[in-house]
């Protein structure tokens, strides 16, 4: 009984902070997604909405983050097979400074967008409560699945979720 007092006394404290409640994630679900522009590692503005009409999945995540940081060779493996099917994979870190984010990078050769919301503001848009959390859009620029927590992105059931969106 401790343990759930605890439970709902965090959730609380993080909800009056103005966190998201995890319920709210399902408010933006099956609508489009909201749009964004956040830098890359090299400064350049990279907006939503110039990947109109493909697949997208959105990952966010942080160098902190020990499940984040497990997920991101399948991710890069996905995107390798299906980019060229109209997958797009966007990485949105969550960390304070891009410098962190760029140390991660160098002992890793991943070739997916990494975007930088230093302010939180695009987590807020998206109700992310948790990390890593990704989302698949469709082609029409909708949100049309939900992942919280680490994913196998090489697994035979995400292969034919995203091949299912790449298809329509």
């Amino acid at each position: 009984m401790k343990g759930l007092s605890l439970v709902f006394l965090l959730l609380f404290v993080s909800l009056s902070n103005g966190a998201v409640a995890p319920w709210e994630i399902e408010e933006i679900m099956n609508k489009p997604a909201p749009q964004f522009t956040l830098s890359d590692m090299d400064g350049r503005e990279i907006s939503l909405s110039s990947f109109n009409g493909k697949v997208i999945i959105i990952n966010f995540w942080a160098t902190w983050c020990p499940p984040c940081k497990a997920e991101m060779p399948s991710l890069d493996s996905l995107y390798r097979e299906f980019r060229n099917s109209g997958l797009e994979v966007i990485a949105v870190s969550v960390d304070r400074s891009k410098d962190d984010i760029k140390d991660f990078l160098r002992s890793r050769s991943l070739e997916f967008i990494i975007l930088h919301d230093k302010e939180l503001r695009v987590s807020r848009d998206y109700k992310v409560y948790a990390y890593p959390t990704s989302f698949i859009i469709d082609r029409k620029g909708i949100l049309r699945e939900k992942f919280i927590g680490e994913v196998d992105w090489l697994s035979e059931e995400m292969k034919r979720t995203v091949k299912g969106y790449l298809s329509q």
